[in-house]
């Protein structure tokens, strides 16, 4: 007898291929359903008619006859009332479930919403895809388990097929390829929501024979689907076996003795399918043509290959792929293969079992992007040396040098005698012939790398170092967030480094527009002002009374100098020795009081200078801190959350990827 589809009963129409309308059942909350809940929502409503056969809905004229089951069993009569076993509930979805699938699936869920921004839609392409799959599987039936049969053109699968089905579903011959599209046989109601997931048009939807493989117990929730031959000469052919194996909870491959080596399987399924070893069952199939013990080492031989292709053989106990051998033709081995499809369908666990593989696949695919070599970062050492290379480039150091040499400088002032600090103003004004011009012309061009070369460096620097071991996506966001926070870091130490020069207060102006400002990025020769000078530095209490001596001193020489004038010119007495000898102890008096000073103020001067120094210091790291150690430490941050994402997806692996 010739099965016939759910449709072809539910419809009325015949096998003749004549057209046929399908209205599918949409409830209230706008989700779609199977028909099978509306139709006995219409029997239970008084007003729907006859419960028993059917229900008719007018729409414009036309009426569509829906039957009481949406697969119906041929060989019933079309008026028989609907069974009672068929009362319970048909179609159940997938629920939140204590295993670790729900788990993986809401990490893998964040972690491609956290990496869209860092990672090209290509690279998440795969793990949006296993989302979305997972996402549609769970909201169909948990109750019915979608077992694929693949197979090389004339390996006989067709007939494997049919000899499961208990009836002839599946065309078979001679011509190649015969099986032009997949077509579907369920055990039971309810599969309609995962057949139309695969496409699977109603006129090819079956039911098995009556007989024994229709009501055998264990196949209660067996949806089997035939496919086309993965390497027919068709091109739409294959692409409609790729299309379907990724939806489908299991496969049967099925193998014959002169193609189970094929390299278009090997490469092109079975190796990249190696972590749905599970979900996997090889049938070595037409052992009835191989003489004697040549169908076990065949089946050895392919066992073999299946471990090279890194597939796990569920041997001893272990969990793996199941392979075995048997002659769809003559029976040989088609019950056992029917009890063991009839165990894995009962356990309902293949779905999950898929799922599971899935989402360690595509992380498999993402471990590149996500698992990175040593343990990345942004050590107090790197960021010690960047501080270190900003306080270079502003002249932290000689900063330093400068206030030391300009506090001196005052105490010389003060303190120094009159004819010392004369001499220095002579030499200040820059005469011709002075020193300091003469120094200036002989001096060589500075050599070094300006302020802003440094200061980019220094980013450059600690770019490289936070990003070493990275990923390349994520060691290219490291380096944008370090360059970007750059834009615009040498005018904003320009400007605080004037401000910690000056001690925090206004900077008197210098006429220039700082070290990083300057066409040339040269900034003056003594380093002490970035766009201005440090204020001068505060008088230390004892300095009047050093001024006092040294006025006394000088008023020493003076009036012995004019003493001795006078005795000169015959003014005063003759009397050489007490004039002599207090313009002596002025002479003497003077420089050693300013080398007293010089003594005293040596401590001082040099926490003067320490003080400036680290004040630059500080400005160019909290501005370099700001704009650049930040967003890079923010990068890495999301880096460290995504891979906490990326090993909560792969800590529950069931494939060891």
């Amino acid at each position: 007898m010739t099965a016939v589809t759910d449709e072809d009963q539910g419809n009325g129409t015949t096998e003749t291929g004549e057209p046929e309308e399908k209205e599918e059942a949409r409830s209230k909350d706008g989700r779609w359903d199977d028909g099978l809940i509306a139709r006995r929502a219409a029997a239970a409503d008084p007003r729907g008619g006859d419960s028993g056969t059917g229900h008719s809905r007018t729409d414009g004229g036309s009426t569509d006859s829906v039957g009481p089951s949406d697969l119906t069993d041929p060989s019933a009569p079309a008026d028989s009332p609907p069974d009672e076993d068929d009362v319970r509930p048909q179609v159940e979805a997938y629920g939140p479930s204590g295993g670790p699938l729900p788990t993986r699936l809401d990490a893998l869920r964040e972690l491609v919403g956290l990496s869209r921004a860092r990672l090209d839609r290509d690279t998440l392409a795969e793990a949006g895809r296993v989302l979305d799959e997972a996402a549609a599987r769970q909201r169909l039936s948990s109750r019915h388990t979608v077992v694929a049969i693949a197979g090389a053109t004339g390996s006989g699968k067709s007939t494997l097929f049919n000899a499961l089905a208990g009836t002839q579903i599946s065309d078979t011959g001679l011509r190649r390829p015969t099986t032009s599209q997949p077509i579907a046989c369920s055990w039971t109601d309810g599969a309609a929501g995962l057949l139309d997931r695969l496409a699977i048009p109603g006129r090819l939807r079956r039911r098995p024979h009556p007989g024994p493989a229709a009501f055998d117990e264990a196949l209660q929730g067996l949806v089997l689907v035939d496919l086309p031959d993965h390497d027919s000469a068709a091109t739409a052919h294959r692409d409609q076996v790729d299309r379907v194996l990724a939806l489908v909870d299991a496969v049967i491959w099925v193998v014959d003795p002169e193609k189970y080596a094929d390299a278009a399987l090997h490469e092109r399924y079975l190796r990249p399918l190696a972590g749905h070893a599970e979900v996997t069952f090889v049938v070595l199939n037409q052992i009835d043509r191989l003489p004697g013990e040549a169908a076990d080492l065949v089946l050895d031989d392919l066992r073999r290959l299946l471990d090279e292709d890194g597939m796990a053989l569920g041997e001893h106990g272990e969990p793996g792929a199941t392979v075995m051998s048997l002659s769809a033709l003559t029976g040989d081995g088609v019950p056992e293969l029917r009890e063991m499809v009839g165990r894995f369908v009962q356990d309902r666990t293949a779905a999950t079992r898929r799922l599971s593989a899935d989402v360690d696949a595509a992380a498999a695919r993402l471990r590149p992007v996500y698992v990175a070599e040593g343990r990345p970062g942004l050590g107090e050492r790197a960021r010690d040396e960047f501080t270190d290379r900003l306080a270079e480039a502003v002249g932290a150091a000689a900063a330093g040098q400068a206030a030391e040499r300009e506090w001196r400088r005052n105490a010389g002032r003060a303190c120094g005698t009159p004819w010392l600090r004369l001499w220095r103003w002579y030499e200040s004004r820059g005469l011709p012939g002075s020193l300091d011009r003469m120094g200036q012309a002989l001096a060589p061009p500075e050599e070094e790398p300006t302020a802003r070369q440094r200061v980019e460096q220094a980013v450059r620097i600690v770019a490289d170092d936070a990003s070493a071991g990275l990923p390349a996506p994520w060691a290219q966001a490291v380096r944008e967030a370090a360059f970007n926070g750059a834009k615009g870091l040498p005018e904003a130490l320009d400007e605080l480094a004037a401000k910690a020069a000056a001690g925090g207060g206004s900077a008197k102006g210098s006429g220039g527009s700082g070290r990083f400002g300057t066409a040339s990025g040269r900034g003056p020769a003594t380093g002490v002002a970035l766009g201005g000078r440090p204020a001068r530095p505060p008088r230390p209490k004892w300095w009047p009374a050093a001024v006092l001596a040294q006025v006394s001193m000088t008023l020493l020489q003076v009036f012995g100098g004019l003493w001795l004038l006078g005795q000169i010119v015959g003014v005063l007495e003759p009397g050489l020795v007490i004039p002599a000898l207090i313009m002596l102890a002025g002479v003497v008096g003077g420089p050693l009081v300013e080398w007293s000073c010089a003594a005293a103020i040596r401590g001082p001067a040099r926490r003067y200078g320490q003080d400036a120094e680290r004040r630059l210091r500080e400005a160019a790291a909290g501005c370099g801190r700001a704009r650049v150690l930040d967003p890079v430490s923010a990068e890495l941050a999301r880096y460290r959350e995504v891979r906490e994402r990326y090993v909560a997806v792969t800590e529950f692996s069931t494939t060891g990827q």
